[in-house]
């Protein structure tokens, strides 16, 4: 049984969603011991020039203002160290992913927090975690030379060290949106728990 999931919607849709619905099954497919709850439609801020002077300031050294500018992002952050498996409800917009994504990849994606850089290039910090994607498209077939969004998914991910994703794929859905859910939903009862 997985201890403890890190459950991300990233669909800006809270209703009618089959990320969500799909990301949902997954969740309760794992059995978690518990679940945390990250919804993107709730907009996450854009990093800023102050985002970034305060990450490039040694912990130690920042200021009230420089903590506060970065508390999101250590909340972020402590979200994805404390989970055993990241499920990600990730939809594919105009071939890749919502902004609600990227904008949380920016602001996890920290320098010795979850990489770090060395001689041989970065290192991911996350070891040992997986992810689980559950992707959907109107008309992107998923793993398709158009696909953008799950290959910067698994890239990202990796950069991190999560190198154990999973994806669930209800792609192309404009085409046969039956068929496309039922094949989804039968992969969900397949994932290994």
């Amino acid at each position: 049984m997985t201890q403890t999931i890190l459950h991300i919607d990233a669909s800006a849709r809270r209703t009618g969603s089959a990320t969500r619905d799909l990301s949902e099954r997954v969740v309760r497919h794992l059995n978690a011991g518990r679940i945390i709850r990250r919804d993107l439609a709730s907009p996450l801020p854009l990093i800023t020039e102050d985002w970034i002077a305060a990450n490039f300031t040694p912990a130690d050294q920042r200021d009230v203002v420089q903590q506060d500018v970065l508390s999101l992002s250590d909340e972020l952050v402590s979200e994805l160290q404390k989970a055993d498996t990241i499920v990600i409800g990730l939809p594919i917009y105009n071939f890749s992913v919502p902004a609600a994504f990227k904008a949380w990849i920016d602001l996890v994606a920290r320098a010795g927090l979850t990489f770090a850089y060395s001689e041989e290039g970065p290192k991911g910090l996350l070891d040992g975690k997986r992810a689980i994607l559950a992707v959907a498209s109107g008309g992107t077939a998923v793993g398709s030379e158009i696909d953008f969004a799950t290959t910067y998914a698994r890239h990202v991910l990796g950069f991190i060290g999560i190198h154990d994703v999973e994806v669930i794929a209800a792609d192309r859905m404009a085409l046969d949106p039956e068929t496309t859910l039922s094949n989804a939903q039968k992969a969900v009862t397949e994932l290994a728990a």
